[in-house]
């Protein structure tokens, strides 16, 4: 069935793009298409400035820079030949971590942490936000930070990386079902 379905998806798809190309073929007019103006490509220097414009006590070694934001310490690394760059905000030591909290966070990177994601590494718990470097645009290495900060503060609560949740994951049950409990709680008072 699965097949099927792939089958009849892949024919679609092509019956569309042929019936485009014989339209655009009928047509004798071009259709121009204005250019989308895109930023430069992303490099560590450039990364450098925008990471010293938000902390202007910022720590930059290398390729590897420090920040806080509101008290919370990130850590930005970047790897300029593979074209990579991660912020990260340690969170807590991944000891005693529960297969119910584990299951939680994997949760919330389905469908709470946005683009940032709750991540174990070398012992510890992780909010990270992982992106091609050179593809990297201003506001979204902005909003990388801000979401890698949010799932740091949200840990044990919400695991949010900011006011959206993906509507098809876990997490709004989980929501609803606190909120059903703190009403019955209101109700007892």
């Amino acid at each position: 069935m699965r097949r099927l379905l792939v089958t009849v998806a892949l024919v679609i798809a092509g019956s569309v793009t042929w019936a485009q190309d014989t339209s655009n073929q009928d047509n004798q007019e071009t259709e121009v298409v204005p250019e989308v103006q895109t930023e430069e490509p992303m490099t560590v220097e450039r990364l450098g400035q925008i990471v010293q414009a938000v902390d202007p006590e910022a720590v930059l070694r290398g390729t590897a820079m420090e920040l806080t934001i509101e008290d919370i310490p990130i850590i930005v690394i970047t790897d300029p030949v593979a074209n990579r760059m991660r912020a990260m905000v340690p969170i807590r030591s991944a000891d005693g971590l529960t297969a119910d909290e584990l299951m939680r966070l994997m949760q919330a990177n389905f469908d709470s942490a946005l683009d940032a994601r709750y991540a174990v590494a070398r012992g510890r718990l992780w909010g990270v936000f992982i992106h091609p470097l050179a593809e990297l645009e201003r506001e979204q290495f902005l909003s990388a930070l801000i979401q890698t900060v949010n799932v740091a503060r949200t840990y044990g609560g919400a695991y949010s990386g900011g006011a959206m949740t993906f509507g098809g994951g876990d997490s709004n049950g989980i929501f609803r079902d606190l909120f059903e409990e703190l009403k019955k709680r209101g109700e007892e008072i």
